[in-house]
């Protein structure tokens, strides 16, 4: 796994069940509101020092999550996309890189082509049991609490740099 691990150039993330718990609230006024976990964002902003790139690939749209990805810097943002292929093929295109050079952590059966294409798949604790079979890695924690860190961590741990990017904490 640690192999795999070092060859991650992009990190990408279904949204809903992922980066939330997946439950999507809605107000009287049909406006829809998420819960991010800060950790995770803290994680994916270690990773994007260390120089791996983040991005989404999502089947819903929301407002919420492209001003969530605004603030992280997040700049390889789909949304709205019932086949994820077709988004991934052109990220790959855009970005140069190739399959074994990419993460994907999704949460249902609709993230299991991309799953089964990249270097490294990884489903969250609370994910789609049919998923768990198909992936490199089960996160420990649920979507929205914390998974996304965790994978983060794996992956600078695994490049060796976990201890650069941590640096300026430890410092006096």
């Amino acid at each position: 796994m640690e192999e795999r691990l070092k060859k991650i150039r992009l990190l990408l993330l279904d949204v809903d069940g992922v980066l939330t718990d997946g439950r999507i609230i809605i107000n009287d006024r049909g406006e829809e509101t998420k819960a991010f976990h800060v950790r995770d964002g803290h994680g994916m902003k270690l990773l994007q020092r260390a120089g791996v790139q983040i991005g989404i690939i999502t089947g819903r749209s929301s407002r919420v999550v492209a001003h969530r990805m605004r603030e992280l810097g997040v700049d390889l943002v789909v949304q709205g996309s019932k086949d994820k292929r077709v988004p991934y093929q052109q990220m790959l295109e855009q970005t140069g890189l190739e399959d074994h050079e990419i993460a994907y952590v999704g949460d249902d059966l609709v993230d299991l082509p991309l799953l089964r294409r990249v270097g490294f798949a990884a489903t969250v604790a609370d994910g789609c049991d049919d998923l768990k079979e198909h992936v490199h890695y089960v996160t420990r924690r649920p979507g929205g609490m914390g998974a996304v860190r965790e994978i983060c961590e794996m992956i600078l741990k695994a490049r060796g740099a976990w201890e650069q990017v941590t640096l300026r904490y430890w410092q006096d």
